[in-house]
């Protein structure tokens, strides 16, 4: 009976990924490719601020978002800021359509096994991970609603902590 208990708890412990990464710890690499076929790795915009958004088509929350990540990143994408769109596990097609249909130029990349969702500790959607330009998580956000202000925010506050980290490293 112990056995079966320890099984099941191990087994649902696997189901769910990982922890999501605290602020203040390095973001966990990965590449995936986009919808045009062109691979994305976290580490070729390693001096950009990155907003990865972990979203799927079916998810209302993560659509309604869409547009305000969509204004900042038009706003910011020349000031080193990036938005890289993870779609997990949904059809290429569907997300090619809904794309298409909203009109969203940043990176929509596919995470056809959710292991880089996995990675991030990511269960339920949206989730919001802000990387800063070294690669390290400051903003780990589940749920809610990203709007044009918070994203400023968030983005701003990066920004601003930045001359004092690179500061400290000489």
């Amino acid at each position: 009976m112990t056995a079966l208990l320890v099984s099941t708890l191990v087994g649902s412990a696997l189901a769910m990924g990982s922890r999501p990464p605290a602020a203040g710890m390095p973001a966990s690499g990965f590449s995936l490719t986009d919808l045009q076929g062109k691979a994305h790795t976290l580490e070729q915009y390693r001096g950009k601020i990155v907003l990865v958004n972990f979203w799927a088509t079916w998810c209302k929350p993560c659509t309604s978002e869409m547009p305000a990540m969509q204004t900042v990143y038009d706003q910011l994408r020349d000031k080193d800021f990036v938005v890289l769109a993870v779609n997990e596990l949904e059809d290429e097609a569907k997300v090619r359509e809904h794309i298409q249909q909203y009109k969203h130029t940043f990176p929509v990349l596919l995470d056809r096994e959710n292991r880089v969702a996995n990675q991030y500790g990511v269960f339920g959607l949206p989730v919001s991970v802000f990387i800063d330009q070294q690669g390290v998580v400051q903003e780990y956000i589940k749920g809610g609603l990203l709007t044009e202000q918070k994203i400023q925010e968030i983005v701003s506050r990066i920004q601003q902590a930045a001359p004092i980290k690179a500061a400290a490293l000489h």
